[in-house]
């Protein structure tokens, strides 16, 4: 029998797939290789199948080459992996070459009368060819799997570049400006991680990578007022602290995704999840069920021990000083039930073992039963209890009277009230962290306890920052910055307190067996620059209430002193057309966009006015720009299911709020500066008189800036708030 070109190859990648996309990318060759293989091998082949065969083998070697060419194109951007990617592109050619010379079968008398090694003749080379293909074409997929880690760990080293010059700043010029450089920076970051973490297969992975990506983004607003308030207040100990905490917070986020993409292991990361109820009991009933299968493989005093490690932990339930004593006898009235039901199972084992039975008897089977019930029966009661207590705590403290007070006394200087105050949310914190605890035992999936130990670390860190930030305030009552920061802190704290409401949700559809499917995402790169979106995401219909919180902002809209009444027309029109989230993530897009062009022009006009006039135009610029890069970040942001959906919906719909707001104060001193440029240029004194005296009292550095504006900004000032106007509705 004739070799095949690949008989004497020995590649094998012995590469493990980690990725969505790369599985995704293997399938289709999978399923032609194997329809290759697996033909049968009949005396007499039709012209039929034959054609069949010749048309799949020839399909196989053209879509080889394209991918090879890819590949190619790829290992030349990236020089670092050229030599590696050249071998596994060169081998995945060679195979291809070899399918489609076995399957160039011809005609039936052909095969026989001309001597080819054909498919028929040689199925031992065309299985070595399909292997050589695949572990080839799998080593060209992990190669590119490396440039998209390559890509994040080079967009984190940007961002932590500049983070580092963000911290040691000492002017409100200079942090403005490496401020907007750290915004763009921190949207590709997010972008990029977004697309990695719904590319993972591993679920834990993904949901540390969720929780990692939270963090970022909702500490960059965070940052920001921090660090303002630092710079404002430079010998404010309390100011100090607050921010380096912020800055701490985000560097670890920062390791932790690159610990994920790189499989990197830190000290940190040797620690293991905390053993949870529920994968006691699952363990415990798998191990009790097994007994029907062989009475043998296990001990009775392993059974017995692994009962008493599952009933030493709901001592996190019942050692709560938070709960009740109905629930506490409950709980430990179902521990015992739980240990009899066990001794009765051991006592009927054992006996079946004296009789050297070959099988469960049938006191074991029942004992089984019983015992398994009672476990479950367990789970349910601590299930109720966790869920119960969340529930109650977030009813509660939805109110917010803690943090209400807080901001009453900081506002008044109010030192003891904000101590006294501040020991409430203390407490508060702590009930919400063992709450999170109790959450994680009764999860019921690993992702799940990810992000109740997410949600646990949240409030443990969040609520020392609020008592920070109140007591700077107390000691500046008077201080706008000092009360903005405290205000974003309690907005993060809020916005705990609603995720927390989600995962209480999602819990609940884990126990009522409700998970639903999730759509894979993809991620590999393509030749050039790396592509955001390789699918499309499917459009989501609002619901009405959604679509009428965005769409009550044309009501904001319409009672501003528009810049362009034609605007304000436009605005109305397009409310209609937000229909679907895509939608809506466009449009906070566009919105971000025409947001941050309008920083870029009140940066120069600001530049233009005297010094309070800057002052209060660079303040509301700083939280405009980053309210966009804040909103553009997260409308870039791939999510998958329904619920990490509705989040980036609340997410868009609450900083697209927050936005207008700024507009709010903006557009009426913009306004008012422009009806003073009109009055200055009507009036006797000539508007280069008037510059001249601008100029006298604040040299512009960079004449260049000005050049596309009428002299003053105020146009190009009026252009891009009446593009903002229009957008706001959305």
């Amino acid at each position: 029998m004739a070799s095949s070109p690949c008989a004497n190859s020995n590649f094998d990648s012995g590469l493990e797939i980690k990725t969505r996309s790369v599985e995704q990318t293997l399938i289709p060759l999978v399923s032609q290789i194997t329809t290759l293989i697996n033909h049968k091998d009949k005396p007499k082949k039709s012209e039929r199948t034959l054609t069949a065969i010749h048309r799949v083998g020839q399909a196989v070697s053209v879509a080889v080459g394209r991918f090879v060419a890819v590949g190619e194109a790829i290992a030349t951007e990236n020089q670092e992996l050229k030599d590696e990617m050249g071998q596994a592109c060169f081998e995945a050619r060679r195979a291809g070459d070899a399918i489609a010379q076995l399957t160039d079968v011809g005609s039936p008398l052909s095969c026989q009368s001309d001597g080819r090694v054909t498919v028929f003749s040689d199925r031992t080379g065309m299985v070595k060819a399909a292997r050589l293909l695949l572990s080839s074409v799998t080593k060209v997929l992990v190669l590119a799997d490396r440039i998209v880690i390559k890509q994040i760990i080079t967009s984190r080293n940007k961002v932590l570049v500049t983070l580092d010059h963000l911290e040691r700043v000492s002017t409100f010029q200079e942090f403005v400006q490496i401020f907007s450089q750290f915004g763009n920076e921190m949207v590709e970051f997010a972008h990029l991680t977004g697309d990695r973490q719904n590319d993972l297969k591993d679920e834990k992975k993904k949901a540390r990578m969720a929780a990692a990506r939270a963090v970022l983004e909702k500490c960059t607003m965070m940052l920001l007022t921090a660090s303002k308030t630092c710079l404002r207040h430079p010998d404010c100990e309390s100011a100090r602290i607050n921010k380096d905490a912020v800055f701490h917070r985000m560097r670890c986020a920062l390791e932790q995704v690159i610990e994920i993409v790189t499989e990197a292991r830190s000290c940190g990361e040797n620690r293991v999840l905390p053993a949870s109820i529920y994968n006691g009991i699952k363990d415990f009933k798998s191990s009790v069920e097994c007994l029907r299968e062989s009475l043998y493989s296990l001990s009775p005093q392993s059974v017995g021990s692994q009962l008493e490690a599952l009933v030493e932990r709901t001592e996190d339930f019942t050692d709560s000083a938070y709960t009740s004593h109905e629930q506490r006898q409950a709980i430990l009235g179902l521990c015992q039930l739980a240990r009899q039901d066990t001794q009765q199972l051991v006592h009927a084992w054992v006996e079946a073992q004296s009789a050297h039975a070959k099988e469960a008897t049938e006191d074991m089977e029942v004992a089984i039963l019983k015992t398994c019930q009672s476990v479950s029966d367990l789970r349910r009661e601590l299930h109720k209890v966790a869920v119960g207590r969340a529930s109650e705590l977030l009813k509660v403290h939805g109110e917010q009277l803690p943090l209400r007070a807080l901001k009453a006394a900081g506002a008044e200087g109010n030192l003891e009230a904000v101590a006294e105050y501040s020991r409430k949310l203390t407490e508060q914190k702590e009930q919400l962290v063992e709450t999170c605890r109790l959450l994680c035992h009764v999860s019921g999936t690993e992702p799940l306890e990810i992000t109740c130990i997410h949600a646990e670390e949240t409030f443990h860190v969040i609520g020392p920052q609020i008592i920070s930030a109140a007591q700077t305030l107390a000691l500046h009552p008077s201080s706008k910055i000092a009360k903005e920061n405290l205000e974003v802190f309690c907005e993060a704290w809020e916005s705990q307190l609603c995720d927390m409401a989600l995962l209480l949700r999602e819990i609940n559809d884990v126990f009522e067996g409700k998970r639903g499917d999730k759509r894979p995402y993809l991620s590999l790169p393509r030749p050039g620059k790396h592509s955001a979106n390789l699918k499309t995401a499917k459009a989501v219909k609002l619901d009405a209430e959604v679509v009428y919180t965005i769409n009550s902002a044309q009501y904001i809209t319409s009672h501003l002193e528009p810049c362009s009444d034609s605007s304000i027309l436009i605005s109305r029109k397009l409310c209609g057309l937000l229909k679907t989230t895509l939608d809506l993530f466009h449009q906070a897009e566009v919105l971000s966009e025409e947001g941050l062009q309008l920083c870029s022009s009140l940066r120069t006009f600001s530049a233009q006015l005297v010094d309070e006039e800057r002052s209060e135009v660079m303040t509301e610029m700083e939280k405009l720009l980053a309210l966009c890069q804040q909103l553009q970040m997260g409308a870039k942001t791939p999510v998958q299911g329904k619920t990490a959906t509705f989040q980036k919906v609340d997410s868009s719909i609450q900083t697209t709020r927050s936005i207008l707001t700024v507009v709010l104060s903006l557009l009426p001193f913009c306004n008012k500066l422009n009806r003073k440029y009109k009055s200055e240029r009507n009036s006797l004194v000539s508007p280069q008189d008037w510059r001249e005296r601008r100029d006298a009292a604040t040299p512009v550095k960079e004449e260049g800036a000005l050049k596309n504006t009428n002299g003053f900004g105020v146009k190009s000032l009026e252009q891009h708030m009446a593009g903002l106007n229009l957008l706001e509705s959305k």
